[in-house]
C-alpha cells in the first residue's frame, strides 16, 4: 500500500527532481524545453524564432490516439494541466498505463476525469481537481509508478482536435510502496428498470477507494436522489460480502455532502464546490429543447479513504417518488468515475467506451407520470 500522505512536503527531498512534459519538451529531458523549430505556433512565431511558443499545443486527427507522455523509470505524476475546446470534452478518451501494462489503469473520457462531464463548463474548486475558466482542466491525484508510465488520449470524434497541456513529475523518490492510481468511467443511459447503477465492481487487492464523480441526467419529474450508494468490501466472518454492503448510504445528495434536495428555499438547487465533496453544475430546463435537468456532482475520499484488502464493489440506486410517499425506480441517464489505488497496475474494467457510448443526448427515457410528488423524507 502507499506511503504517500496527499498534500505532505518534505523540507528536504534532495534525491527527488522534477520533470515536465509539454508541446514543448515532449520527453521532459533537462533543458529540452523551446526548442522546436517546427509546431502549431510557428506561423505566429514567424518574426521570433525558436523559443517563442513555437510548440505550445499539439494536433490530435480525427480517430486517432495520441501519446500525452512516455516516462521511463521510476516517479510520481503530481500535476496535470490539460485544455481544449468544450465540443471535444466528451469525444476524447484519456488513458494511463503504468509499468508497462497492456491494460490501461485509468480509462475515462476527458470532460469526466476532471469533473465537466456534461461538455458544458463549471468552476470546481476541489483540492484534488480544479476546472477553471474556461476548461483550464488540473488534476493534483498522485499518480507514481515503478517503470514507466504512458499517458494517451484517444480522439473519438469525426474532426480533429488541438490539445495544451502539460504533465508533472518527479523522479529519484522512492516509489516501490506507494499503491497506482485508477480510474473507471461506466454509463447507465437509460438505467435499466429496478436495477443499481455499478459504479465500479470486481475489483482485487489491496486498496482505497479515493472518489466518485456522476454526471446524473435526469429522466422524470420530481426529486430524483433519494437512491443509496453501497460499498461492499472485502469478506465477513462467512466468508462473503455479495448481498449486503459494509457500508449504505443514506441518500444522493447526502453521499455527496447536501441535504434535502440540494434545495435553498426560494432558489432551488443551489450549486457548491468545496475540497473534498461538491455539486458544481445544474444544468436546467430551457423550456424548449432541453427537456431534462442535468447535475455534476464529486466526493474526493482523500480525508476517509475507504480501505479494502481483498475485493471492492459500489453501486448506486436512482430513487424518486410516486403517490402515496412510495419510491419511484428511475431510468436515469448515470456516468460515474470511480477513483481509487490498488496495489497492481491493471484491475478487472469494463470495455473500453465507443463514440455512441460517450455521446450526450436527451430524451432516452419516457417521462413516467407520477401524480403528485412529495417532498424528499427526512
Amino acid at each position: 500500500m502507499s506511503n504517500f500522505e496527499i498534500g505532505a512536503i518534505s523540507s528536504l527531498r534532495s534525491t527527488v527532481q522534477t520533470r515536465s512534459i509539454s508541446p514543448e519538451n515532449f520527453d521532459g529531458s533537462v533543458s529540452g524545453g523551446g526548442r522546436a523549430t517546427e509546431g502549431t505556433g510557428a506561423d505566429c512565431a514567424r518574426d521570433l524564432g525558436p523559443g517563442w511558443k513555437i510548440s505550445p499545443s499539439v494536433d490530435i486527427k480525427a480517430g486517432e490516439t495520441f501519446d500525452l507522455a512516455s516516462i521511463q523509470g521510476a516517479g510520481r505524476i503530481t500535476h496535470i494541466w490539460i485544455t481544449t475546446h468544450t465540443d471535444n470534452w466528451r469525444t476524447l478518451v484519456l488513458r494511463a498505463y503504468w509499468d508497462g501494462a497492456e491494460d490501461p489503469g485509468i480509462e475515462v473520457p476527458y470532460g469526466d476525469f476532471f469533473c465537466n462531464g456534461w461538455g458544458t463548463f463549471a468552476q470546481v474548486n476541489s483540492q484534488m481537481i480544479a476546472a477553471n475558466p474556461h476548461g483550464g482542466f488540473n488534476s493534483y491525484w498522485p499518480m507514481p509508478f515503478r517503470t514507466g508510465a504512458r499517458l494517451t488520449i484517444e480522439n473519438t470524434s469525426a474532426v480533429d482536435v488541438r490539445i495544451y497541456y502539460q504533465i508533472t513529475y518527479e523522479i529519484g523518490g522512492d516509489y516501490s510502496q506507494e499503491a497506482y492510481f485508477h480510474a473507471q468511467w461506466r454509463r447507465s443511459n437509460p438505467l435499466e428498470f429496478m436495477k443499481t447503477h455499478t459504479i465500479v465492481d470486481g475489483i482485487e487487492g489491496n486498496g482505497h477507494y479515493v472518489g466518485t464523480y456522476i454526471a446524473w441526467g435526469v429522466n422524470s419529474n420530481g426529486w430524483w436522489g433519494e437512491g443509496e450508494i453501497k460499498f461492499y468490501l472485502d469478506s465477513d466472518i462467512n466468508g462473503s460480502d455479495e448481498e449486503f454492503p459494509t457500508i449504505a448510504g443514506t441518500g444522493t445528495e447526502d453521499y455527496f455532502g447536501g441535504a434535502w434536495n440540494f434545495d435553498i428555499p426560494g432558489k432551488g438547487y443551489a450549486e457548491f464546490s468545496t475540497p473534498y465533496l461538491g455539486m458544481p453544475q445544474v444544468i436546467r430546463p430551457d423550456g424548449l429543447y432541453v427537456s431534462q435537468q442535468r447535475f455534476g456532482m464529486y466526493r474526493w475520499h482523500v480525508l476517509d479513504p475507504i480501505f479494502f484488502r481483498e475485493k471492492l464493489r459500489v453501486d448506486i440506486q436512482a430513487l424518486g417518488w410516486k403517490s402515496g410517499w412510495r419510491y419511484l425506480p428511475l431510468r436515469d441517464d448515470i456516468a460515474s468515475t470511480a477513483l481509487f489505488y490498488l496495489d497492481r497496475p491493471t484491475a478487472r474494467r469494463p470495455k473500453s467506451p465507443s463514440a455512441d457510448d460517450l455521446e450526450i443526448h436527451i430524451g432516452s427515457a419516457p417521462v413516467p407520470d407520477l401524480g403528485s410528488t412529495p417532498p424528499r423524507s427526512p
